[in-house]
């Protein structure tokens, strides 16, 4: 064999692998024989890549850096690396078990409340099914991520994470990692409500704001994000027959998704934003809509673009 045939069937079978790495979804494991990232194949990002970029970049103060490594993507904090494990995030000494855990939600999350529509037969079965579903389920959700990010594996330690503060003139006790994001957030509601007419009656409608409470998600065995400090229920002191939370409107409605946003209890948009800007979630653009309710939540606007 000459060498510019060499030359050419050595370029011919580097176009082959590439062409069946793009087009058959062939991984670059299955080309060498060893395990690479994701990120280093012809293929997009995988979505475990994406959620623990999403963490490290929403806690740079906790986390200290993500990489590829025993086949799955992980983050390190606090010398322990958490895998992502189908969204479980669990450390090492625990990914034996990981069948005895369901995953975090790490959702789609749209910039802007969509467009009220009717449900199709087939949306309003799977409603159904969460309802049962939800409160049949004895399976645990993972928490040894959170417990080790906000340094509150108990009740006691919790509260020692604690700080009182008054949120638009209303008191309440929240983690102390989040004290600067809404003392932010109360200065920009304040200067919204000069120019926004609704923020001003929103502010002077509220009730005693509910922050941290030790307790478990309603119908479930996975802890709150209220019982971190992390999450902030704002409601009025009246509804006016307004709805504000899913599982309330199933105990007299058994359609309870099919209230529309008219008769839902919303804050102002403006507020709903300016939360937002400060890497809270707010509960009323999920399906089992939450209205009144904020969660400190960065990683999940990271990864659907809201956050830079």
């Amino acid at each position: 064999m000459n060498r510019n045939t060499a030359v050419f069937i050595f370029i011919f079978t580097i176009g082959i692998l590439y062409s069946c790495s793009s087009n058959q979804e062939l991984s670059a494991q299955e080309i060498s024989g060893q395990t690479v990232p994701e990120s280093e194949t012809f293929t997009e990002p995988s979505r475990a890549e994406q959620v623990m970029r999403a963490i490290l970049a929403a806690y740079p103060d906790k986390v200290e850096k993500v990489e590829f490594r025993n086949g799955d993507w992980a983050v390190l904090m606090g010398n322990i690396w958490f895998y992502y494990a189908d969204g479980k995030l669990l450390p090492e000494s625990q990914l034996k078990n990981a069948d005895n855990y369901r995953s975090y939600q790490f959702y789609s999350y749209p910039a802007v409340l969509p467009p009220w529509r009717t449900h199709t037969p087939e949306e309003m079965e799977r409603f159904k099914s969460w309802t049962v579903n939800r409160r049949e389920s004895t399976t645990l959700r993972s928490s040894f991520f959170l417990d080790a990010l906000w340094q509150a594996p108990n009740r006691t330690e919790a509260e020692q994470q604690l700080v009182r503060i008054n949120f638009l003139g209303k008191p309440m006790r929240i983690h102390k990692s989040i004290q600067s994001n809404l003392t932010v957030i109360e200065t920009q509601i304040r200067n919204a409500a000069r120019t926004d007419s609704l923020v001003q009656p929103w502010i002077n409608s509220l009730g005693t704001p509910a922050g941290y409470s030790w307790r478990n998600i309603a119908d479930s065995q996975s802890r709150s994000y209220h019982s971190y400090g992390l999450a902030i229920d704002l409601l009025p002191v009246s509804l006016g027959r307004r709805q504000t939370y899913w599982l309330w409107t199933s105990q007299h409605r058994e359609d309870w998704w099919n209230v529309p946003y008219s008769e839902r209890y919303h804050p102002p948009a403006s507020v709903i934003r300016i939360f937002e800007a400060n890497g809270f979630v707010w509960g009323g653009k999920w399906a089992l809509y939450d209205t009144m309710h904020f969660e400190y939540r960065p990683e999940i606007l990271k990864l659907n673009g809201i956050l830079p």
